[in-house]
C-alpha cells in the first residue's frame, strides 16, 4: 500500500512553518492518542503515522529531501513507526513537544509502560556528512554501496553506559531514578501536574560514581565503521540521502545520529548528463554524411549502433528512446540525443584540393537549405526540452 503525504497526514501545506508542523502534529496525536482510544488497531496506525511524518518534516535536511523527492528521497531515514515499533519509542522521542507531560496532564498521570516518559539515556550524537562518488552505471541502475566511516562508536567496555562498572551508576538523588520532576500548579480548573526535566542528571534518571577508563565516561571512543549504503537508480548531483542511527554514536547510550549521503557525479569521459537525458557529440566525416552510415555511439550501459541517413547536415539530432536515467520517483526515463557534427579537413594534399575544387562548381555542393528547417537554437531547444 502506497504511503500517504506526509503534509497530508498532519493537514498542513507545503510550505507551513516548523511551528505549525510541530502544532498540527500535537493536535492528531491528542485525537489518536492510545490512551484516548483504547484498543482501537486503527488509531493506533495514525498515531504512528503521524510520528514517521512529524520525524521527516521537523528536521530540516529530511523535509527538503522529501520536498524534492518524496517518500524516495527520505527511503531509510524515517523510524517507520507504522511498521510495527514500540509505542513507547514514539513518547520517548516525541514526547516533549507535548508541554512537559501534558498526556500525563490529560490523561489523569497514567503512565506508560511502567516507567512513565523517561527521557532517553545520555546525549544524542550528531550528524555525519559523507559524500560519496558514483558513475554514470551506478546512477542509472542504482548500486550498493560499503563505506568506511570515521566516527564516534560506542564504548565496548563499558557497553555504552559510560561507567567503570555497573556498581558505578545509581540512580539520581533528586529525581529517583525517574529522570522527571513533577511539580503541581492550582489553576482556576483545578490542580495540574507539569513534569519537567530533573536539572541535576539531565533526564537520564542516572549519575555515574566512577567513569569507565577507556572511554573517560563518554560512552563512545573514536573509531571506524564501515556501513552499507542502498542508492536508488537516478539520484543526481547534490542529493542527500539519510542514513537514521548511523552517524556519531551518542554519549553514555544515547541515540546515534543519522548519516547524511552528499551524492557527486563522476564526469563520463564521452557523456554529458542533462537532467534525465545524455548528450553525446558526433563527428563524422563528410563522405559518411553524403553517404551514409552506420556508426557506433557510446551509452550508459554499453555501445549502440545508429543509421545516418544520406544527405545528413551537421546539427542533426538523433534521439535514443530510454536510453537516459530513470527518475527516482516514478518510471519515467529520460533519452540518449546525439548532434551529428561534420567534420571539415583542416588540411589537404594537392591531389585532394585538385578534387574538391572540380566538385565545388557542383550544383549539389552549393549551400541548399530546405524551407522551413529547425534552425540552430530551435534544434538546441528540442534537444534539451
Amino acid at each position: 500500500m502506497a504511503k500517504r503525504d506526509y503534509y497530508e497526514i498532519l493537514g498542513v501545506s507545503k510550505g507551513s512553518s516548523a511551528e505549525e508542523i510541530k502544532k498540527a502534529y500535537r493536535k492528531v496525536a491528542m485525537q489518536y492518542h492510545p490512551d484516548r482510544n483504547p484498543g482501537d488497531k486503527a488509531a493506533e496506525e495514525k498515531f504512528k503515522e503521524a510520528a514517521e511524518a512529524y520525524e521527516i518534516l521537523s528536521d530540516a535536511d529530511k523535509r527538503a529531501q522529501y520536498d524534492r523527492f518524496g517518500h524516495a528521497g527520505v527511503s531509510g531515514a524515517g523510524r517507520g513507526f507504522g511498521g510495527g515499533q514500540n509505542m513507547d519509542d514514539i513518547f520517548s522521542q516525541f514526547g516533549d513537544i507535548f508541554g512537559e507531560d501534558i498526556f500525563g496532564s490529560f490523561f489523569g498521570g497514567q503512565q506508560r509502560g511502567g516507567g512513565g516518559q523517561r527521557r532517553a539515556r545520555g546525549t544524542r550524537g550528531s550528524n555525519l556528512r559523507v559524500k560519496l562518488k558514483l558513475n554514470f552505471e551506478e546512477i542509472a541502475k542504482g548500486v550498493t554501496k560499503n563505506i568506511k566511516v570515521k566516527k564516534y562508536v560506542g564504548c565496548t567496555t563499558c557497553n555504552g553506559s559510560g561507567a567503570k562498572d555497573k556498581n558505578s551508576v545509581q540512580n539520581c538523588g533528586t529525581c529517583g531514578g525517574s529522570g522527571q520532576v513533577r511539580k503541581v500548579t492550582s489553576t482556576f480548573l483545578g490542580q495540574m501536574q507539569t513534569v519537567t526535566t530533573c536539572p541535576t542528571c539531565n533526564g537520564e534518571g542516572t549519575t555515574i560514581t566512577s567513569k569507565c577508563g577507556n572511554c573517560k565516561g563518554e560512552g563512545r571512543v573514536y573509531g571506524e565503521e564501515t556501513v552499507t549504503i542502498d542508492i536508488p537508480a537516478g539520484v543526481q548531483e547534490g542529493m542527500q540521502l539519510n542514513i537514521s542511527g548511523r552517524g556519531n554514536a551518542g554519549e553514555r547510550g544515547g541515540p546515534a545520529g543519522d548519516l547524511v549521503i552528499l551524492i557527486e557525479e563522476e564526469p563520463h569521459k564521452e557523456l554529458v548528463r542533462e537532467g534525465l537525458n545524455v548528450a553525446y557529440e558526433l563527428h563524422i566525416s563528410f563522405t559518411d554524411a553524403a553517404f551514409g552510415a552506420s556508426v557506433e555511439v557510446p551509452t550508459i550501459d554499453g555501445r549502440a549502433k545508429i543509421k545516418i541517413p544520406a544527405g545528413t547536415q551537421s546539427g542533426k539530432v538523433f534521439r535514443l528512446k530510454g536510453k537516459g536515467f530513470p527518475a527516482v520517483q516514478s518510471y519515467e526515463k529520460g533519452d540518449q540525443l546525439v548532434q551529428v557534427n561534420v567534420w571539415t579537413p583542416q588540411t589537404l594534399s594537392n591531389e585532394e584540393k585538385h578534387i574538391l575544387e572540380k566538385l565545388s562548381d557542383s550544383p549539389n555542393f552549393k549551400p541548399n537549405p530546405e524551407k522551413g528547417q529547425k534552425s540552430f537554437f530551435d534544434k538546441m531547444r528540442e534537444m534539451f526540452s
